[in-house]
């Protein structure tokens, strides 16, 4: 058996701890960026429909900023707009 007299339990457990927390951390660090980027999306989105709305009054164009909607335009930018219009005018 190795001779631990340098390193106590506790030192060990320790180094275990900071290890683990370091592994947690860098698994969830992707699905963490993704959830961030997809609520950044969605505030653009947000934005780009409250523009349309406040310049298309106007015209009488008006899209609902519902979550659905402010992901599409999210996403999709000026084509998503676009697309919303189309679904909600023509369709």
């Amino acid at each position: 058996m190795p001779d631990l007299s340098m390193f106590s339990y506790s030192s060990l457990v320790t180094v275990a701890v900071i290890v683990g927390v370091f592994l947690l951390v860098k698994l969830f660090l992707k699905p963490i960026k993704k959830i961030f980027k997809f609520l950044l999306h969605a505030a653009f989105g947000f934005i780009l429909l409250f523009l349309v709305n406040y310049f298309g009054a106007g015209l009488g164009v008006q899209l609902e900023p519902n979550l659905l909607n402010c992901l599409i335009t999210g996403f999709l930018g000026i084509p998503g707009i676009v697309l919303l219009l189309v679904y909600h005018y023509v369709l």
